[in-house]
């Protein structure tokens, strides 16, 4: 038995390869997946409703925060070609299974290893997340605050929490921090919540 979870720097757990397939648009991207990363055996419905939940125009600069092996990153480079995406995780083996999972596609993107933007020296358009829950609620607060500062003006972060897990409070600091923050979806549980910067 090991300790590890999805926002482990360097997992040690055992290898346990799997393969998930994600249908965007009348595409089906296979996927490799591994032990020591979040969501292994599928796309949770959680990161299913930011998905559905995104809009029609969102291209340039995106940043896709705690990617893990991929699923958000893929999607938007396979159904919103004018997006240049950059991929960030603190998780090794993650990050290694997302910059794979691209190649093996035909997808192209920027790989970043590090905790949340500390290594990330872009500025965004948009940030897409869905959060580490399990690491507290100051992790995810931090990295609401790094993709306040890396934001672009009218830019935005969409960010997927389920409500029994803090999604409430996390609209509450997000308001707080942005003065700009709703909910955008709703479903089986999960609130996904757009909050954005003023234009100017």
């Amino acid at each position: 038995m090991t300790s590890d979870h999805y926002y482990t720097a360097q997992p040690a757990s055992a290898h346990a390869p799997g393969l998930v397939t994600i249908f965007c648009g009348g595409r089906q991207l296979h996927c490799e997946t591994d032990a020591g990363v979040f969501s292994k055996t599928r796309l949770d419905p959680g990161t299913a409703l930011l998905l559905d939940a995104l809009p029609e125009d969102l291209a340039g600069p995106v940043l896709d925060l705690g990617c893990g092996w991929g699923p958000v990153g893929l999607w938007v480079a396979c159904q919103r070609p004018g997006a240049r995406l950059t991929c960030c995780d603190i998780n090794a083996r993650a990050l290694d299974l997302a910059r794979r999972n691209f190649a093996r596609n035909g997808l192209d993107a920027t790989f970043v290893l590090g905790d949340g933007l500390d290594n990330v020296p872009e500025t965004f358009a948009w940030v897409l997340t869905n959060p580490p829950i399990r690491a507290g609620k100051a992790v995810i607060y931090r990295l609401f605050a790094q993709a306040r500062q890396r934001l672009l003006p009218g830019g935005s972060l969409y960010a997927v929490i389920r409500k029994q897990q803090g999604a409430p409070s996390a609209l509450a600091y997000l308001r707080g921090l942005f003065g700009d923050a709703r909910v955008v979806s709703r479903g089986g549980g999960y609130w996904v919540i757009r909050a954005g910067t003023p234009s100017v």
